[in-house]
């Protein structure tokens, strides 16, 4: 790793060794490996293991375990500083992924999973940190959405590629995943060379802290993480086990999402900026019950495949605004509580998370609607949480029960 360079003089360095830049390439090398991960393994583990709907549920249970030991990171910082433990932990996720098809068994494709979802994870985690740290915070919702489009595009060249060359080409499991994890390990060592460590001017407090000014911070992480699983697990589930989706076909509506990210996450960037966190992220839980509950009507009603994919889309969208809970964290926050409060979060994000899955599977045997209306109920809890949050929320100002104050209170 290159030489300690001060955060305040990065314009002074090529602005392809600014830190703006990093950002950029390091969100494109994680999703090259985790979406094409995501894209397939439906179809991998059915055909591989014939899983039902609830091994994938133990299957993610596991994939989310490392999140919730994602507070471990503020030990690690001690030792290591935030920018080397992220790209580290991008080679972890890019060299797990390319050998996932290595492991056909059940206990295999758990312990791979294992330690791509250490990587993937403890990036997750030192990400969202230096993003805060790094984005000013005029910028950040534009700037955080323009890296989730840039992450969108990065992926979309490798979906294109399976979608037009997995049948024409016949190609196997192993060959995608080989150069999706490949490529995700080039880039992270790359950003090693290329890159000096940038040392911001705030110092972080490197041991856990939970304040009681960010109680709502922490119950919509909560909340958050507990809905994100079902989509993650079941949506995609449903598409292949009541629909018939063949990998390219999952690939292709992967890339319907991506595009439209690309599209859309710069403009949700901007709404954030303009509209303001509180609105932003009611407009989100809104529209996920919405969302949720025609899942369950597919069920209940048996409508079509063409409405699922409409719906499929609508939610990934709908789950890009939540950059706008980064940015009310950003503004709440002090200077050097982020990464340790990044740490915190990201665990609590998935407490839910390590035993929903495998709990919900065994309910999707029973009843996959259901699973879909308790989401809906958990997106109408994160609504009502959102009404708490003030218009321009500081610290001190946390919440619309406080009185605006100047000084932060404890």
């Amino acid at each position: 790793m290159s030489t300690t360079f001060p955060l305040d003089d990065a314009h002074l360095l090529p602005k392809w060794r600014r830190p703006v830049v990093l950002l950029f390439l390091m969100a494109a090398a994680m999703p090259l490996a985790f979406s094409t991960w995501m894209a397939l393994i439906n179809n991998f583990v059915i055909e591989a293991a014939d899983f039902d709907g609830s091994d994938i549920g133990w299957l993610h249970t596991v994939r989310e375990i490392p999140g919730f030991f994602a507070i471990g990171v503020i030990a690690i910082i001690i030792f290591m500083r935030e920018q080397t433990l992220a790209l580290i932990s991008l080679v972890l996720l890019g060299v797990a992924t390319a050998i996932t098809a290595w492991f056909p068994t059940m206990g295999g494709i758990l312990t791979i999973t294992m330690l791509s979802s250490i990587g993937f994870h403890y990036y997750e985690t030192v990400n969202q940190s230096l993003q805060l740290q790094w984005l000013p915070k005029h910028r950040a919702p534009q700037m955080l959405g323009w890296l989730v489009s840039a992450g969108s595009a990065a992926t979309l060249v490798a979906y294109v590629l399976i979608v037009m060359t997995w049948e024409t080409l016949d190609l196997s499991y192993n060959t995608v995943y080989i150069l999706a994890g490949g490529a995700t390990v080039l880039i992270a060592l790359y950003c090693m060379v290329a890159f000096p460590q940038f040392e911001a001017p705030n110092p972080q407090v490197k041991k856990m802290i939970l304040r009681r000014r960010y109680w709502l911070y922490y119950a919509l992480q909560f909340m958050s993480g507990a809905r994100r699983q079902i989509f993650i697990v079941f949506a995609g589930f449903m598409m292949v086990e009541k629909f018939g989706f063949e990998v390219h076909e999952v690939t292709a509506l992967y890339m319907i999402n991506l595009v439209a990210n690309m599209i859309f996450a710069p403009l949700m960037g901007r709404a954030v900026h303009v509209f303001g966190e509180r609105a932003t992220l009611l407009f989100e839980y809104a529209g996920l019950a919405l969302v949720f509950l025609l899942y369950g009507g597919l069920y209940f009603f048996g409508w079509g495949v063409l409405l699922a994919m409409v719906l499929y889309v609508v939610d990934h969208l709908l789950f890009a605004l939540a950059l706008a809970l980064k940015t009310y964290f950003q503004k709440i926050a002090d200077p050097g509580d982020i990464a340790p409060t990044a740490a915190v979060a990201f665990t609590i994000n998935h407490i839910a998370a390590v035993f929903l899955p495998a709990a919900l599977g065994y309910l999707w045997l029973v009843s996959p609607a259901a699973v879909f209306v308790l989401a809906a109920c958990m997106a109408s809890v994160s609504f009502l949480l959102a009404l708490l949050i003030p218009r321009h929320p500081e610290p001190g100002y946390e919440t619309i029960l406080m009185r605006r104050a100047p000084a932060v209170a404890e």
